[in-house]
């Protein structure tokens, strides 16, 4: 069950994203000029959306995917192109209504149905495929890995998701980001080691027999993120 601390940082989460960010993010997610900041950070998402579309099955007909934090919906579209019934989550209502205004009108055998609201709502149902990406990277480390533990009990087949790998780097570019506009600020990051990622994910109960997989990580510019692939075994 989520916990407190989860909550709280969820309800932040969705504050930034549905009023600070929102436009900020619209732009980001489309092709519309933006800062040099942005470009990188657009840049290595672009990246980490593909290494994430490459590590799923070419043919998704009959599965179902949970996009956890679906953003603008770039991922979720994808998915649904390659015959998925993609359910696509984000705690910001305006990022949703957003998504729902650029996906196409047909996806072949494939589907989209967004929603607002919390990744860990049961409502949701079973699912073959989990991808969060970067929509993890705010919480604590404990907390990331209760979610993959809850997500777990409803997926058969990969949760693929990405954190804030812990660098040298990363750390100076989140303490020089502080000295931009506001608007060139995302919300705080929780950076983790892999090491200390991977421990906690072997020592919890609720992600007994899965196991890490495939890792990459991803820095461009400002944008510095890794994703990581858990399978049963």
């Amino acid at each position: 069950m989520p916990n407190g601390s989860y909550q709280e940082r969820r309800g932040q989460i969705e504050t930034y994203f549905d009023r600070t960010a929102a436009d900020a993010w619209s732009k980001l997610t489309s092709d519309v000029k933006v800062s040099r900041i942005r470009e990188t950070v657009r840049a290595g998402r672009e990246d980490m959306r593909n290494t994430l579309l490459d590590w799923l099955p070419a043919d998704l007909s009959g599965k179902r995917l949970l996009d956890a934090g679906c953003g603008t919906g770039a991922l979720a579209v994808e998915a649904a192109r390659r015959g998925a019934e993609v359910v696509a989550i984000d705690v910001a209502p305006t990022l949703i209504e957003i998504a729902r205004e650029r996906a196409p009108k047909d996806f072949g055998g494939g589907s989209i149905h967004f929603e607002a609201g919390d990744m860990l709502d049961p409502a949701h149902g079973r699912f073959d495929h989990v991808v969060g990406m970067d929509s993890l990277i705010h919480y604590r480390p404990a907390d990331v890995v209760n979610v993959l533990a809850g997500l777990a009990e409803r997926t058969s087949t990969s949760i693929i998701f990405t954190f804030a790998p812990k660098t040298v780097p990363l750390a100076i570019m989140h303490a020089v980001g502080k000295l931009f506009p506001r608007g060139d600020r995302s919300p705080a990051i929780e950076p983790v080691s892999v090491k200390t990622l991977k421990g906690l994910i072997a020592a919890d109960a609720g992600l007994a027999g899965w196991q890490p997989n495939r890792t990459r990580r991803i820095a461009v510019g400002f944008y510095t993120s890794q994703a990581l692939e858990l399978i049963p075994g």
